[in-house]
């Protein structure tokens, strides 16, 4: 047991004010996460843009009575909190994790590399719970925080640990190994993600390496020829600490000798065969998948199931039943107005508080609903258990609980500040269920594997067009976090969700951004204001299009209108008067050059009377618009623009007397303009992951992916035409796939007639003939094995938005915007 004292003694910091001894159990690192107050230590972490100790007050008063802090602390507004102080928090993060990883004497596998590491853990975790009782990093719990929060995890009753490591710069496992301290190693292989910190792959495998400088074995793919030299050079590094502790290396390859010789791969019928000699005994396995990086990860499987003497009929039999491994939570549009999370595929304390941090994220329905089954090797009674989940429900702000199984629904007592319904298993509740039940709520789906929660996902989700947008949650948050490095301290961000979030969703990313703190909305028109609100959204928002016929809405609904012109804010002057307001926020534009909407420099001294009359208005911010801040050729352009906004913006100041915000930057000018920052900057197309510099692009992630299915192949013969018009004929006999999108969806009739391409199974097939309202047509006669169902990508990460936009002859602004809304969208958190 942890208590404020014997954490103070751990990290040898000065215990400031002690007040009781409650029980540490959980450590809180984000305040939004907050789950178990009384359990639970708060380590405010600081970095350039954020300084977690501003958090203390709320979660004091939030019932949070253990904090680990760097900085000085009035004690004396905290009269009931113990508080430890140290000169790091991260360090101090790192050093506790670290000792109560040494506690153990169990065997602790720890997996890094370039891909693959999340697989081969859960992968793991399914071949040998039968066996263990395992503790393992939820999701992809790999960084500098999200290692120690695993870690942190491990308890007495746990005999076996899986856990995985990542890095996206030189110096950070040397923190991770002391945290982890694997006995077992497995390195996955090595690629070019996330290299950008590194000078070259070498420096980048050496520096993974340093996880496995006390481990007893390691496992990796000789194939790797930098991979394997380093590997050699480490090993010799290592063979010199104390001789009853070894490295020993496990190896396995394709092309040569190795422990595990792969002499045989065999794919059919959606299954692979793997034929091996392991130290020149055959043996072989069968596995449910024929894709490239499956049989990667089964086979570093294979090898630590070998290395831990696993009969070889036991390990064939459980690598036939290997399963899909859900790698993300996705959101989706469920039956009455309903939103769905799914994460049917694991049930674990530490995967439902993350899944409950998504959903306590969606406040576009006035409840929410947890569908949960029994969560499996816990290591705790059922009772406190359940009573532990229970409270972090309430805490979460849950209305209703759907209990499946038999240990929960033994604890329903538990439950009783929530309405609940339990049943014996996942038959009894499809059986009798009433899906009318369902109503206007956020519902999340979490389920343990053997449950077989999918089929719930598909009897709540409503049945739409197979023509799929993807939102990548995560890969927002990363574009934000990549522009919000980029910041001088105190410039505020303002972020773009006009048109319908460049196509991704309004109140989804709005919800998101919020989570995130981001300081500003602006939408483009009021009624995209109005329904943020009414899906929860309380940051400011800006109106940049406000219409007269929508002004009553804007203080209805307190959005912020752009006043751009001397007759709109006379207009909107007369709606303020007569609701009787007063220093109603609004936001000034100027017209620099852009020459679209604004104020020009004439109009200063009739503007400042009037927004100073009667104070009915407090301008919130004055900004301009730049006409070409991407193009390095426009710069003296953009200049003078900033330089004429500089004086503008001055003089209106002046006159008001009060301080404004000023804004100007754009997402490009942000990272190629940086002296335009001011004290605001406004985020649009490249919180969506696109850039016109390549370098720049580079450390954005690919956030929309559109994805639709073959519906119908045919072999046509030469000479016969293909679409409308007729206007494409076969130049010899050829194979067409017609596939479920068209310009109803947004898919442009310019691409047509082979200007645009599509992916099906990795390779670029041309669009042929005209684009139809609800289909097209690709010729996949160069593409073996093309099967009706097949899924088709139109853009994503291997085919770029920016690469349709140029055989579009536009920009991608146009094709993100222009997807239909009867395309669905599926939202989802790596």
């Amino acid at each position: 047991m942890y208590t404020a004292e014997s954490i103070s003694k751990i990290l040898k910091g000065e215990l400031l004010q002690q007040s009781g001894h409650p029980e540490i159990e959980h450590i809180l690192l984000d305040s939004r996460k907050l789950l178990v107050p009384e359990t639970s230590v708060f380590i405010p972490l600081v970095s350039e843009r954020r300084n977690a100790h501003q958090y203390i007050d709320e979660l004091y008063r939030k019932g949070v009575s253990n904090f680990i802090v760097s900085e000085p602390v009035s004690l004396g507004l905290f009269p009931k909190a113990n508080f430890i102080l140290v000169k790091n928090t991260l360090q101090a993060l790192h050093a506790l994790v670290a000792w109560h990883r040494q506690q153990f004497s169990i065997p602790v596998v720890g997996i890094t590399g370039s891909n693959g590491k999340t697989i081969v853990k859960e992968w793991l975790y399914q071949l040998l719970e039968k066996d263990y009782n395992i503790v393992r990093s939820p999701k992809s719990y790999n960084s500098q925080t999200g290692v120690p929060l695993s870690v942190w995890n491990m308890r007495p009753e746990n005999n076996l640990a899986i856990f995985e490591a990542g890095i996206s710069q030189p110096g950070e496992m040397v923190n991770l190994e002391k945290v982890i301290r694997p006995t077992i190693g497995i390195f996955t292989n090595i690629g070019e993600a996330h290299s950008e910190g590194f000078l070259n792959l070498r420096q980048k495998v050496n520096e993974k390496l340093i996880l496995f400088m006390k481990s007893d074995v390691l496992i990796y793919c000789k194939d790797y020829l930098t991979l394997n030299e380093c590997v050699n050079n480490f090993h010799n590094l290592v063979g010199k600490r104390e001789v009853d502790n070894d490295l020993q290396l496990l190896t396995w390859s394709r092309k040569t000798d190795a422990d595990l010789r792969i002499i045989g791969v065999d794919k059919n019928n959606n299954h692979t065969r793997i034929d091996a000699l392991y130290r020149q005994e055959p043996v072989y396995i069968r596995i449910p998948f024929v894709d490239e990086g499956s049989i990667e990860n089964a086979i570093h499987c294979w090898a630590l199931m070998l290395y831990l003497g696993k009969p070889h009929e036991e390990i064939r039999e459980r690598m036939e039943h290997l399963g899909n491994i859900a790698m993300r939570l996705e959101m989706k549009q469920g039956i009455n107005n309903c939103s769905i999370i799914n994460d049917s595929y694991n049930s674990d304390i530490g995967s439902l508080a993350i899944a409950l941090d998504f959903l306590s994220q969606q406040r576009q329905h006035p409840s929410r609903t947890v569908i949960l089954s029994d969560i499996l090797q816990s290591g705790k009674s059922d009772a406190s258990l359940y009573e532990e989940v229970a409270g972090m429900l309430e805490q979460k702000g849950v209305q209703k609980v759907i209990g499946i199984g038999k240990n929960i629904s033994r604890e329903k007592a538990l439950f009783r500040n929530l309405k609940s319904h339990f049943y014996a298993n996942t038959e009894e509740f499809l059986a009798q269920v009433d899906t009318s039940e369902f109503q206007n709520e956020s519902i999340l789906v979490k389920g343990a594997r053997v449950f077989q929660f999918e089929r719930i996902g598909k009897l709540l989700e409503k049945k739409a067009h197979q023509t799929i947008l993807e939102i990548n949650l995560s890969a927002i948050a990363h574009n934000v976090k990549v522009y919000q490095g980029l910041l001088r301290a105190g410039t505020k961000l303002m972020a773009m969700v006009k048109a319908f979030a460049y196509g991704s969703g309004s109140y989804e990313i709005a919800s998101l951004l919020q989570f995130h703190g981001v300081d500003y909305l602006a939408v483009a028109y009021a009624d995209e204001g109005v329904e943020l609100r009414r899906a929860g959204i309380t940051l400011p928002i800006m109106v940049m299009n406000p219409e007269p016929s929508t002004f009553e809405a804007i203080l209805q609904w307190n959005l912020e209108p752009e006043l751009y012109s001397l007759h709109i804010l006379e207009q909107f002057e007369e709606v303020v008067r007569y609701a009787n307001k007063t220093a109603y926020p609004v936001h000034i534009k100027l017209d620099t050059g852009m020459h679209r909407l604004g104020f020009v420099p004439e109009d200063l001294p009739v503007l400042v009377q009037r927004l100073q009359q009667d104070g009915l208005f407090r301008v919130q911010s004055i900004f301009s618009h730049l006409a070409a801040s991407e193009d390095a050729a426009m710069d003296d352009f953009s200049q003078r623009q900033f330089e004429l906004f500089g004086k503008m913006s001055a003089t209106l100041q002046q006159q008001l007397g009060y301080a404004v915000i000023r804004h100007i930057a754009n997402s490009a000018a942000i990272h190629r303009l940086p002296d335009f920052q001011l004290d605001m900057v406004r985020l649009g197309i490249g919180m969506y992951g696109v850039d016109s510099n390549g370098a720049f692009q580079e450390k954005l992630r690919n956030v929309s992916t559109l994805k639709t299915t073959v519906a119908q192949l045919k072999h046509i013969p030469a000479g016969d035409t293909v679409g409308y018009g007729g206007k494409w004929k076969a130049g010899k006999p050829s194979v067409t796939a017609t596939v479920r999108i068209g310009y109803a969806d947004g898919y442009t009739r310019r691409l047509g007639n082979g200007r645009g391409s599509m992916l099906v199974r990795g390779k670029l097939a041309p669009v042929i003939g005209a684009v139809a309202m609800d289909m097209l047509m690709l010729d996949v006669s160069h593409i073996p094995d093309v099967a009706e169902g097949d899924e088709v990508i139109v853009f994503g990460e291997d085919l770029r938005v920016q690469d349709v936009a140029a055989w579009a002859d536009t920009i991608p602004y146009e094709i993100l915007t222009g997807i239909s809304q009867r395309v669905k969208r599926v939202y989802f958190q790596e």
